[in-house]
């Protein structure tokens, strides 16, 4: 019943609530960088449920491929990712799940990994409480341990930690060079498997 009902309702009630109330910060750091970049929002492809594609929304952060200093500030605690709020009211996204990754990660995965898509990706999940100095085939097991164990109580926990990781200022971000690594390792470990088989 949450999982199938329940958890939408909830996304959709707090995705509301939380863009009217941080509406002015929003139209604030838009002006901010709109004079620093002259975009506002960043747009990329991710994977999501089932597969599909969809376009993620994210607060521009870099100028001519360097990140800004007001955007080091949004990273630093995870701001630049509020415009997800957009992608959870409309149901590309949910508050808690896997984070929607790259199409690349999606094509080199096997039937297994790919289970990581069974639920809507989420603005925060199980695999980021464990830090990003875990492989990304750990990070895997982890949105499926997720998946398989969804529930309110899990949800309600993420979200506690994941606001203390924030506000204890410990939040950290991939780095392009390290997605680049991990999709190499998928690749590695694809190709290892068909010459097993």
């Amino acid at each position: 019943m949450y999982k199938k009902y329940i958890k939408r309702i909830f996304d959709i009630i707090i995705s509301i609530f939380s863009i009217i109330v941080l509406l002015p910060l929003f139209l604030v750091f838009s002006i901010i960088i709109k004079l620093i970049d002259g975009r506002v929002l960043y747009k990329q492809v991710r994977t999501g449920r089932s597969g599909k594609n969809f376009v993620i929304y994210k607060f521009c952060t870099m100028r001519n491929e360097e990140i800004t200093r007001f955007g080091s500030f949004l990273r630093k605690f995870g701001l630049d990712e509020l415009p997800q709020l957009f992608n959870i009211l409309k149901g590309d996204m949910s508050l808690i799940g896997p984070r929607p990754w790259i199409t690349s990660y999606y094509k080199n995965m096997n039937n297994n990994q790919k289970r990581r898509v069974e639920v809507r990706p989420g603005l925060v999940g199980l695999a980021q409480l464990k830090g990003n100095n875990i492989d990304v085939f750990k990070k895997i097991d982890y949105d499926l341990e997720y998946i398989d164990s969804l529930s309110f109580v899990l949800d309600l926990k993420i979200i506690i930690k994941t606001a203390i990781i924030i506000f204890g200022n410990k939040h950290t971000e991939i780095k392009d060079f390290e997605i680049k690594n991990e999709i190499n390792e998928l690749v590695k470990y694809k190709k290892n498997i068909k010459i097993v088989k």
